[in-house]
């Protein structure tokens, strides 16, 4: 297994949240992830629409996956959402996030959000801050 699987599988194995989401990682790498996930009928807002707050999560996810990715743990520092369209109950959301820099201490990532139709849901703007504890272990990276 090489050392990125070991990461996202350890990633997902401790995040219930993702999991509860039903993310499915299509593929990751090295400042990146794209995965999907169903909109279920507990993830509507009033409108029968589904909850901003899931995009943002998935988005969320996929980032924390990306940023995570090379071994350094990592968090956000901001993060910037912009909603585009809807979703409701059975649609497939895509999120794509690609690293767009990586600096010592920051990194910047770019997350697209989009439906079964190929069109924006949202987009998801984020910086990571990067500690110098390693991601599997805890421990500080010398």
């Amino acid at each position: 297994m090489d050392h990125s699987s070991s990461i996202i599988n350890s990633l997902i194995d401790q995040d219930h949240y993702s999991r509860w989401l039903g993310l499915i990682i299509d593929d990751y790498g090295p400042g990146y992830c794209k995965l999907h996930f169903t909109i279920r009928q507990e993830m509507l807002n009033g409108f029968g629409i589904v909850h901003g707050g899931i995009v943002f999560s998935a988005a969320d996810s996929a980032f924390a996956f990306a940023c995570n990715s090379h071994g350094r743990l990592s968090v956000a520092l901001d993060v910037q959402i912009s909603f585009m369209r809807s979703a409701k109950e059975g649609d497939t959301l895509f999120v794509d996030c690609k690293e767009i820099h990586l600096g010592n201490k920051t990194g910047f990532y770019d997350t697209s959000i989009t439906n079964e139709q190929n069109e924006i849901v949202a987009t998801f703007k984020s910086t990571s801050y990067r500690t110098s504890k390693n991601v599997l272990d805890n421990e500080t990276l010398t």
